[in-house]
């Protein structure tokens, strides 16, 4: 495989106002962000911004960022205009979608999330965390992947729900929303229009599963942590220190 590294960021988080450029021991999130996806060492890394500001802090470090249209409804749209704009050849046959609200994601993680495409059968790749907190289980924030093992460490995508799934004795694993995809996979995504499920529970991929398209989750070991809040972001402060 030749994957790209492109993650999408933007200014309009409300909860966290200017977030991708939000200070962390000196330096912009989003920078960090790209900082971890280099050092996963899968590929070339850019960010799709729609905002002069992000991309600024991102070419001042010496990072490779793409302009992109302001009214994409999600960040598969938005990659995917980076990726037509930066590799108009088709030389990248996957791509590896990273938020930019991960500024301490293990690069071991980014790797896992590329390694399912390694079987014939995925057309997109996730990650998974088995869930060990009981509220988080009923929990509707934490989306759940019901699936079937195909190995000790991968899952076949069957749903992804908020709801608490499946019923029965067994683990329940919390879906984390980082995607590989291949070229061509992305491509048909971003065409579909969306889906009644994805519409009902609010769940992007399951737009991807409703016209058959195949997705396999590599389970990891913890929950990378999102900066969404100002108590988020002293924690990664913290843990940047």
């Amino acid at each position: 495989m030749r994957p790209l590294i492109l993650i999408p960021a933007r200014m309009a988080s409300t909860r966290l106002p200017g977030k991708p450029i939000a200070d962390i021991c000196g330096k912009p999130m989003i920078v960090h962000v790209a900082e971890r996806a280099r050092e996963a060492d899968c590929g070339p890394v850019a960010v799709a911004t729609d905002d002069e500001r992000v991309y600024q802090a991102v070419s001042d470090s010496g990072f490779t960022a793409v302009m992109t249209r302001a009214d994409h409804h999600s960040g598969s749209d938005r990659i995917f205009e980076a990726l037509c704009s930066l590799d108009p050849e088709g030389v990248h046959d996957s791509i590896i979608n990273v938020q930019g609200d991960l500024p301490t994601i293990d690069p071991a993680d980014i790797r896992a999330a590329l390694a399912p495409l390694g079987d014939p059968a995925c057309d997109i790749a996730t990650l998974g965390v088995e869930i060990v907190k009981e509220d988080e289980k009923t929990n509707p924030n934490v989306v759940k992947i019901v699936g079937t093992p195909l190995d000790g460490s991968v899952l076949r995508a069957l749903y992804f729900t908020r709801a608490t799934a499946p019923w029965g004795e067994g683990p329940l694993y919390h879906h984390i929303g980082l995607y590989a995809y291949r070229r061509a996979a992305l491509a048909r995504f971003v065409a579909l229009p969306p889906s009644v499920l994805e519409m009902r529970e609010r769940l992007e991929q399951l737009r991807a599963l409703e016209n058959g398209m195949s997705i396999h989750a590599a389970i990891i070991d913890s929950v990378p942590l999102g900066v969404d809040t100002q108590p988020d972001l002293e924690r990664a402060r913290a843990l940047l220190g």
